[in-house]
């Protein structure tokens, strides 16, 4: 099940937490530099990572800290050697993610996942066409799917179920 929250994602009490970077992605901007601040290594990982598999927007990369926090990045976009430059992401590779995305939801038996509104912000998709994109790829995920769709720092969300 889908459902639109209003909150901080940081607050989270889902098992898992999705971004979506680019390729070599620095994570400076929006919910990924809040995971860059509270997980620096998870940033280091990534990069090496990028650098060793040369990966192609479409695939999702998964992480877990010291702590058990998880998260899945979602590779929507190509990166860019200069990291002041905003990549759109890439329609077909935001419908690849969410497939791959499901099915590593019912592999790993994830219990619950938060996200930001995915692949709209700062020169993103339209969120109509990426909730679309959610509705197809994601329904028949029985894990519970929390989109923030208002950030609102320091508040916790209301996640049904949680």
């Amino acid at each position: 099940m889908i459902y639109e929250v209003e909150g901080d994602i940081m607050l989270t009490r889902a098992q898992v937490i999705v971004n979506d970077v680019g390729v070599g992605d620095p994570m400076t901007r929006g919910l990924s530099r809040k995971l860059n601040e509270r997980f620096p290594a998870m940033v280091e990982a990534f990069r090496e990572w990028c650098e060793e598999t040369k990966p192609e927007p479409g695939e999702i990369w998964y992480w877990q800290a010291a702590d058990h926090s998880q998260i899945v990045n979602l590779i929507t976009h190509a990166g860019d050697d200069d990291p002041t430059r905003v990549r759109r992401p890439e329609k077909i590779a935001v419908n690849r993610c969410l497939r791959r995305l499901a099915k590593m939801v019912a592999d790993e038996r994830f219990k619950s996942m938060a996200m930001p509104k995915i692949a709209s912000g700062d020169f993103g998709l339209d969120w109509v066409d990426v909730r679309g994109m959610m509705d197809s790829q994601l329904s028949e995920v029985l894990a519970p799917i929390f989109i923030y769709v208002v950030e609102l720092d320091g508040q916790v969300a209301s996640e049904p179920g949680m």
